[in-house]
Formats: structure tokens, C-alpha cells, sequence
């Protein structure tokens, strides 16, 4: 099996969209790194020509955004 650099790409922003999801509650740093994550695969489906998981993906990208920096101002964590 052979990857091209685009699936490379995308398989890597769902696999990093994944792991910071998982551990989104033990810092405000992986909701960042989930946004950032939520990005690469927004630009990932708008690259590959699939524009609504393009579209989808840039809105997560922004309420992750939002989340963090709630999660900031307030300082808490998740027990």
C-alpha cells in the first residue's frame, strides 16, 4: 500500500485530532493542539475536494479555539 503526500497528510491530522481528544482534559494545551489538529483536516478536506468535511472541520477548529481560551481564563481542569 502506498500513501501520496495528501493522504499522508490528512491521516496525520485525524490521527492528532484523535490523541489530543483523548487527553483534552488534562490540559488546556491538547484543546489547543485539537484546534490545531481540527485545521489540518479542515484544509485536508478542502485540498482532497471533499469541501463539506473541509467546511465541518474549520467550524470545530473555531469552537476548539473558543473552548480553549475559556479554559485558560478560567485555569480549570477537568477532575
Amino acid at each position: 500500500m502506498t500513501f501520496d503526500a495528501l493522504t499522508l497528510f490528512g491521516l496525520v491530522a485525524v490521527s492528532l485530532m484523535l490523541l489530543f481528544y483523548a487527553f483534552e482534559d488534562s490540559s488546556p494545551w491538547c484543546i489547543l493542539g485539537f484546534s490545531v489538529a481540527c485545521a489540518m483536516g479542515s484544509i485536508y478536506g478542502f485540498l482532497q475536494g471533499a469541501w463539506p468535511f473541509g467546511l465541518v472541520e474549520g467550524v470545530w477548529t473555531f469552537i476548539a479555539l473558543k473552548r480553549w481560551q475559556k479554559r485558560r481564563l478560567t485555569g480549570t481542569t477537568a477532575a
